[in-house]
């Protein structure tokens, strides 16, 4: 972890990530998850957590960038894929909802 590191990040765990996943787990368990100190980021650095944004505008690590782009793609795919599968929790209008979502997120962490 270099402490002169001025770039903000994201977490190598991007779609686990940020308080929507927090809550999630929150409601799940009943309680909420400590938020760890030092983090490993898209990149492969170790950073203060509190230098990852889940916002793709305010990261400035380029390689978090690409990163957090191929695994909200990845994300995409699973989803789609995942929902035509017989007995699939979601539907296809959900699933097709999460996709769209998904690929936005990228295009923004991509530049677009």
């Amino acid at each position: 972890m270099s402490e002169t590191d001025p770039h903000i990040h994201v977490e190598q765990k991007v779609m686990q990530a940020g308080a929507a996943y927090r809550n999630l787990i929150a409601s799940s368990l009943g309680r909420a998850p400590d938020a760890p100190d030092v983090v490993t980021a898209g990149c492969g650095l170790r950073v203060p957590y509190a230098m990852t944004s889940t916002r793709p505008e305010s990261v400035t690590c380029l390689a978090c960038r690409e990163h957090a782009h191929r695994e909200h793609l990845r994300y995409a795919e699973q989803v789609e894929r995942l929902s035509r599968m017989p007995g699939a929790p979601v539907t296809g209008e959900q699933a097709a909802k999460a996709a769209r979502w998904a690929r936005e997120v990228a295009q923004r962490f991509a530049g677009g």
